[in-house]
C-alpha cells in the first residue's frame, strides 16, 4: 500500500472524505472546527509534500488538538501522504488511523498527540532545534483550541516565545467558544501582551484565513486565531 494518491482532491472532497471514518467517535464538532483551517494551510501556505515529508527544509505542522483528528485525517489523505482507503478503518484495532494521531503510524505527522497542551511547547522547541541546527527558513505550525490555551503550558511557551523572537512560530487556536475561563480582551490579546504579532479571523473564510496565515510579522512568533461556530452547533462538515 502506498502513501500517495493518484486522484487530485479539492475541498469539495473533504465532507466525502470525511464521511468515510465511522466508529465510536465521539468529538466530531472538534474535528468539523478545524476542516477550513487546515485544508487552507495545507493548500496554499505550507512548504511540505508527501515526497518532502522527511526533508530537513520543509515546513513543520504540529496538531496539539489531537482529538477528533478526521479532518486532519481527510486533508492528509486529499494531499496524498496516506491512502484514501486507510479512512474506511478509523479508530479500529489494526489501523494506523487512532482517535489521536500517532507520529510514528501516521505519515505526515510530525507530532502524537494526548493530554492538551504539549503542542505549542513542543512547537517553541522545534523553533529553537531548528535554529541550532542553523534552519531559518522553515515555518513551524501548531494548531490548538480555546479550551486547550486554559493549560498552564502553553501560556509558558506564549511567554517565552514573544521575547525571544521566534519568528519562524505560528499558532492557530481554534475558537468554538469551549474554553472555561475568559480572558479580558479575548484570546488575541493574551498573545499580544507578550510580544506576539496576533489576528483574529473567521475560520470559514478562506480568502481571510489566508491573508492572517500569510501576513508579515518580523521579529515576531505570529497567532491566528479563527473563530468558528460553538461546538453545540457544529455536527456535520460544511462547505464554504
Amino acid at each position: 500500500m502506498t502513501t500517495t494518491t493518484d486522484h487530485a482532491y479539492g475541498y469539495a472532497d473533504l465532507p466525502r472524505l470525511m464521511g468515510r471514518m465511522t466508529g465510536a467517535e465521539k468529538h466530531g464538532p472538534a474535528a468539523t472546527s478545524t476542516l477550513d483551517a487546515l485544508w487552507v494551510l495545507y493548500d496554499r501556505v505550507l512548504s511540505v509534500t508527501p515526497e518532502r515529508a522527511d526533508d530537513p527544509a520543509r515546513d513543520r505542522f504540529l496538531l496539539s488538538k489531537g482529538h477528533g483528528p478526521m479532518a486532519y485525517y481527510a486533508v492528509l489523505a486529499a494531499k496524498g501522504f496516506l491512502p484514501v482507503d486507510w479512512l474506511e478503518g478509523f479508530g479500529s484495532y489494526d489501523s494506523p488511523l487512532g482517535h489521536h494521531p500517532d507520529r510514528v503510524l501516521v505519515p505526515g505527522a510530525e507530532i502524537g498527540s494526548g493530554s492538551l497542551g504539549h503542542g505549542l511547547p513542543l512547537a517553541v522547541g522545534t523553533v529553537l532545534g531548528l535554529r541550532a541546527r542553523g534552519l531559518t527558513d522553515p515555518r513551524v505550525w501548531v494548531l490548538v483550541g480555546d479550551a486547550e490555551m486554559d493549560e498552564g503550558s502553553n501560556h509558558e511557551a506564549v511567554a517565552y516565545a514573544g521575547p525571544a523572537g521566534l519568528e519562524q512560530l505560528h499558532a492557530l487556536v481554534i475558537d468554538n467558544a469551549s474554553a472555561s475561563y475568559a480572558r479580558p480582551g479575548g484570546i488575541a490579546a493574551r498573545f499580544e501582551a507578550a510580544g506576539w504579532s496576533a489576528e483574529t479571523a473567521d475560520g470559514r473564510d478562506h480568502k481571510a484565513l489566508y491573508a492572517a496565515f500569510t501576513a508579515p510579522h518580523p521579529g515576531r512568533p505570529r497567532v491566528v486565531v479563527a473563530r468558528v461556530e460553538p461546538k453545540e452547533s457544529l455536527r456535520e462538515p460544511r462547505i464554504a
